[in-house]
């Protein structure tokens, strides 16, 4: 049985006069413990299809389960991390990181005690105490990631989370969060229009095409680069190898949209 399954998933927006299709026919499993990249040109619908896997859209027509549970809302076991770290800016870092805790009334000693633990670990302790405009924004979006596994998610949605970031910030958040999701064993899908990223961080990459959008090709990642952290990743060759395929094959993707 699939950890996360869906199931024919399409999505269509109607207005008065038209109808438009997002996604079309979507049929995809992941296992637990699995990062799965969705990479693709804009307009092919990734973040559409993340808004589903969460619950805040109902697709119009297929289904998703995670662990055999059909997904129709939003579902406490499912965190989403987004590219804005959406702190509150008159709540203290410590009170922001314990706020989805408070929202699910699961907020006790225990808890509380496992969020500062994931503080220590980002190296971020010492911030408990001051508001998100003392912070860099690699900090916030660390807090953030905090923020999201304070309340032990089955499974991790993130929505270009390094987008905002400076390069060499960015690299350095990629080995936190990849590191911090291994070592606690989380499922994750990244939308990313970044092939680099996508490579360095995943198990399998998605390719989505658009015009509606759907899975076009998927890549496995070699045992070679998943065995390491991002940065190191992208010294290996087998990443320069990957790269070069799947930007040929979006240049084929892009080349069919102008056709």
């Amino acid at each position: 049985m699939a950890f996360l399954q869906l199931k024919s998933v399409g999505q269509t927006y109607f207005s008065k006069q038209t109808a438009t299709t997002a996604l079309e026919d979507i049929t995809l499993s992941v296992s637990e413990g699995e990062f799965v990249s969705f990479l693709g040109p804009s307009g092919c619908g990734k973040s559409t299809l993340l808004s589903i896997i969460s619950g805040l859209i109902q697709p119009t027509n297929g289904s998703v389960s995670l662990k055999n549970q059909s997904i129709t809302k939003p579902h406490p076991k499912i965190g989403y991390m987004l590219q804005q770290d959406y702190l509150f800016p008159w709540k203290t870092i410590k009170d922001n990181i314990l706020v989805g805790l408070k929202l699910q009334g699961c907020l006790n000693d225990e808890r509380t005690a496992y969020t500062l633990s994931l503080m220590s670990e980002i190296g971020l302790y010492d911030t408990l105490d001051k508001y998100p405009n003392e912070l860099s924004g690699g900090m916030r979006q660390r807090v953030a990631l905090v923020r999201t596994l304070a309340t032990n998610p089955q499974i991790l949605l993130l929505d270009e989370p390094f987008s905002a970031l400076d390069y060499q910030t960015k690299l350095k958040l990629e080995d936190l969060v990849s590191n911090t999701l291994r070592e606690h064993g989380k499922t994750a899908i990244l939308v990313t229009h970044d092939i680099g990223e996508a490579i360095a961080m995943s198990d399998r990459i998605v390719l989505f095409s658009t015009k509606p959008g759907r899975i076009f090709r998927t890549f496995p990642v070699t045992s070679h680069l998943r065995k390491r952290l991002p940065f190191e990743a992208r010294q290996h060759p087998d990443y320069s190898v990957m790269f070069q395929q799947i930007w040929e094959e979006l240049e084929q993707i892009e080349q069919n949209d102008t056709e």
